[in-house]
C-alpha cells in the first residue's frame, strides 16, 4: 500500500466479480460441476456484468436487485498479498429461500430468515465472518469455518456447530482443537486473495460428499493453495480432474 503521500503505478489491473459469496461459488461449480449462487447485487449494469461472468464459471446466480452493486478495489503487492478496500454497503440476500432440496449449502451473507432456509440442505457450513447473524439465526450447522488470525471472524463459543475450522495460512490450521497442514504451493505465489474462501468451499463439498476430516482438509489445504498460484481468485480454482 502506498505511504503517506506517496504515489504507486499498477503494474495490471482487471476486474472480477468479487467477495467471498463469489469465489465460494465459483470453486464449489469447479468441484461439483455447477453451483447456484443466491445473492443481492444492484440495479444495475455491474450487476449484469458480474451475472454473466459467474455464468462463464458455470454458477448460475439468482439474484435480488436493487440500489447499487458494492465495488472493491483490492490491491496486491509483489508478495502477492492483498490489502482490499469496500465502497458502498453490503446487500445482504435475504429470505425464506428455496434451498431444501440442496446437497450443501455455504452461508458466506445475508439475513437470518436465508440462514434458517439454509439448514433446510442436507449440509450446511458457514463462515464465521457472519457471527452477528449465526447466532441470531441458532440452527446447528455441520461445519463453520474462519480464520485464526483475521479479528472479523473470530469465533469461540456459543454455536451448535459439528466441526469449526480456523485457518492460519501457509501455517495451517485447527479443526476440531487439532492442528493440520498447509499444502505446498504448486508454483510461484501470484496473488492471496481467494484463497481462504476456496479452501472453506472444498472443504464443504468433501465433508458434504462424505470424506473423513482428515482427507476433506487435505483436499481444502490444495485448493487454498492453487488459488494463490493464479492472477485473482478464479485462474487456478481447483478443478473436477483434479480431485
Amino acid at each position: 500500500m502506498p505511504g503517506a503521500g506517496e504515489i504507486v503505478h499498477a503494474s495490471d489491473v482487471w476486474e472480477e466479480p468479487a467477495g467471498g459469496g463469489a469465489v465460494v461459488a465459483a470453486q464449489l461449480a469447479r468441484l461439483a460441476g455447477g453451483c447456484d449462487f443466491f445473492t443481492a447485487l444492484g440495479d444495475d449494469e455491474l450487476c449484469d456484468r458480474s451475472v454473466g461472468r459467474l455464468r462463464e464459471l458455470e454458477v448460475e446466480a439468482h439474484v435480488a436487485r436493487g440500489g447499487h452493486t458494492r465495488r472493491a478495489w483490492v490491491h496486491v503487492d509483489a508478495e502477492g498479498e492483498r490489502t482490499i478496500t469496500v465502497l458502498g454497503d453490503k446487500l445482504p440476500a435475504r429470505g425464506p429461500l428455496p434451498l431444501a432440496e440442496y446437497d450443501a449449502v455455504f452461508f458466506v451473507a445475508g439475513d437470518a430468515a436465508a440462514l434458517r432456509s439454509a439448514r433446510e440442505a442436507r449440509f450446511l457450513a458457514a463462515t464465521s465472518r457472519e457471527l452477528p447473524t449465526l447466532l441470531e439465526a441458532g440452527v446447528p450447522l455441520d461445519l463453520l469455518v474462519g480464520s485464526a488470525t483475521d479479528p472479523g471472524e473470530r469465533y469461540e463459543s456459543g454455536l451448535d456447530a459439528r466441526v469449526v475450522v480456523r485457518t492460519d495460512g501457509e501455517r495451517g490450521g485447527e479443526a476440531d482443537g487439532r492442528s493440520y497442514d498447509a499444502a505446498p504451493l504448486p508454483g510461484p505465489v501470484a496473488d492471496t486473495y481467494g484463497a481462504g474462501d476456496s479452501f472453506a468451499a472444498a472443504l464443504c463439498f468433501a465433508l458434504a460428499r462424505g470424506d473423513a476430516l482428515d482427507d476433506a482438509l487435505a483436499l481444502a489445504a490444495r485448493a487454498g493453495a492453487a488459488v494463490i498460484t493464479g492472477r485473482g481468485p478464479y485462474e487456478r480454482q481447483l478443478g473436477r480432474d483434479e480431485l
